[in-house]
């Protein structure tokens, strides 16, 4: 895999966790520099953004081993949030699992709530490939 490939990957990987990263722009930057399969580049970024999710999910299911742990990084008062909006909603909720600042907490607080991973990872990898696709198309449909 080259360098390209893997930095995608990891870039996508930790946006998806509860680091502050973003993938987006790299993604844009390896379409428009034409010399890589944008095929390739949209299942690397899927790839890697749908397993930083899991890594939630995972955390989520053993999230009282840790929220009381100076380092955990999300305050209970925005968990409890996003456990209310979970519950209210359901596993629906995870087709918002791409958006900036709630989707993360959102994969977390599914494993909290003990959704299944199968159906976990099929509606995170819809989302999050949906959402990777668009900006594919948007900045090839920009490109001409």
């Amino acid at each position: 895999m080259s360098g390209a490939y893997f930095g995608l990957f990891l870039a996508a990987f930790g946006a998806a966790t509860l680091l502050p990263l973003q993938s987006e722009a790299l993604l844009v930057g390896l379409v428009l520099n034409e010399r890589h399969a944008i095929w390739l580049l949209l299942a690397v970024a899927t790839l890697g953004n749908v397993l930083g999710s899991l890594v939630n999910w995972w955390l989520g299911t053993r999230l009282e081993q840790f929220k009381d742990r100076r380092w955990f990084p999300v305050s209970p008062p925005h968990l409890d949030k996003a456990r209310h909006h979970y519950q209210r909603y359901g596993y629906w909720t995870l087709l918002l699992s791409w958006l900036p600042i709630i989707g993360d907490p959102l994969t977390l607080v599914a494993g909290v709530m003990g959704e299944p991973w199968r159906r976990f990872l099929l509606i995170v990898t819809l989302a999050k490939g949906l959402r990777y696709g668009v900006l594919v198309l948007a900045t090839l449909g920009w490109m001409g």
